[in-house]
């Protein structure tokens, strides 16, 4: 079976690198863009299975770019995971009416990140999900 590709956006390279080596060691094909504008044009080249997207980025922040996405009817149904640094309520709420599928907060450990790629790709039913790792 091929590997599921997720593209991770974050305009922090530290949060990129994080990312990308905790997916690769879980199995996954990473890509990274450093911004919501280079993210869509990444994501609209097609064949990712996910998107991590940070919320606070320059150009193009995250709510913008779940927007784009969402409205793209060949990106739409790609899941997203946003990703922030924002704890607040309103800021999850936010996300999730932009079209996240997912919202985490940072710092997340790599088994949550971890895990809550394999929901999202398909390789882990709902039901092995661990406590706490879908957003709370």
């Amino acid at each position: 079976m091929p590997r599921k590709r997720i593209l991770v956006v974050d305009d922090a390279l530290t949060v990129r690198l994080y990312c990308r080596d905790t997916l690769e060691q879980a199995g996954f094909d990473v890509e990274e863009a450093g911004n919501g504008i280079e993210g869509l044009e990444r994501a609209l080249g097609g064949g990712f299975d996910l998107i991590l997207a940070d919320i606070n980025m320059p150009w193009m922040d995250g709510y913008e770019m779940l927007r784009h996405l969402r409205n793209d009817p060949a990106l739409h149904d790609v899941p997203v995971a946003a990703i922030s640094s924002e704890a607040a309520e309103a800021d999850r709420e936010r996300a999730y009416r932009a079209g996240a599928n997912v919202y985490l907060v940072k710092p997340v450990r790599a088994a949550q990140l971890a895990q809550t790629a394999r929901l999202l790709t398909g390789l882990l039913r709902t039901g092995q999900f661990p406590t706490g790792a879908g957003g709370s």
